[in-house]
């Protein structure tokens, strides 16, 4: 992810890093939208008043971090989130020969609550905000593999619905940007192991006390804003946890 430069040290940074900052300024404030073409190498040069290798080591960056996207002949876009999107950079559960599959998400439950001191300090909003806690099942080829548990700042996503996840078109992250204009370009994650209790284990079909995956996820926004909290319990009978270490999220 990009380092973040303030007011303080901006003058002191590389001259590509504060067009990067300068472009990210923009893209927060939603003057590019996601999809949409940001303006020409040469019309940022001159707007800029900086080289185009400058302009180019800056998109590099950016691009790199899956915040925009090249094509090749058509120009630079903002990043959408889309299905191989979230399978490829956000997703990470795989079967035993290394293969991906897009899950079937059902909801478990949706409801909404206060936030408490961790859920508080991990999402930069103050104690006892309203948040929305979503509880999903994920299925890989019609078995119950992961069970994700989701708090979402309920200031950040005003109007979110239980209608509005159970018929969405796409991924949660693509209802996030389309519905809220809240953009995830990156997740950090701790993994950890625990034992299934009671609940976990009757919804991921196991023994209680059988050993799960727990994933405890961080979703952040421009400007390192942290927009979700996830905690994830993997059944790893037959399926692993994969991450690329090559490759950017």
């Amino acid at each position: 992810m990009s380092d973040i430069l303030t007011a303080g040290n901006l003058s002191f940074a590389p001259l590509y890093k504060r067009v990067k900052m300068r472009i990210m300024q923009r893209l927060t404030v939603g003057e590019w939208k996601p999809g949409e073409a940001i303006p020409s190498e040469s019309r940022l040069t001159e707007e800029f008043q900086v080289s185009i290798g400058t302009i180019r080591k800056a998109i590099d960056e950016l691009s790199a971090e899956k915040i925009l996207v090249r094509e090749q002949g058509r120009g630079t876009f903002v990043a959408t989130h889309t299905e191989d999107r979230f399978l490829y950079y956000f997703f990470r559960i795989v079967d035993r020969n290394g293969v991906k599959i897009f899950p079937q998400s059902h909801m478990l439950s949706f409801r909404r609550m206060r936030a408490d001191a961790n859920q508080a300090e991990r999402l930069q909003i103050t104690r006892g905000a309203r948040v929305i806690r979503i509880s999903n099942l994920l299925k890989l080829g019609g078995k119950p593999v992961e069970i994700d548990e989701i708090i979402l700042p309920a200031e950040r996503f005003p109007g979110l619905t239980e209608e509005m996840l159970l018929t969405r078109s796409s991924t949660i992250y693509h209802l996030y940007q389309a519905q809220f204009g809240i953009n995830v370009i990156r997740a950090a994650e701790k993994l950890h192991a625990v034992t299934a209790d009671d609940e976990t284990a009757r919804i991921l079909h196991l023994q209680k006390g059988s050993p799960v995956l727990g994933i405890a996820r961080v979703a952040y926004t421009y400007n390192n804003l942290p927009v979700e909290l996830r905690n994830s319990y993997v059944n790893t009978d037959d399926h692993d946890y994969f991450n690329d270490l090559g490759k950017s999220t």
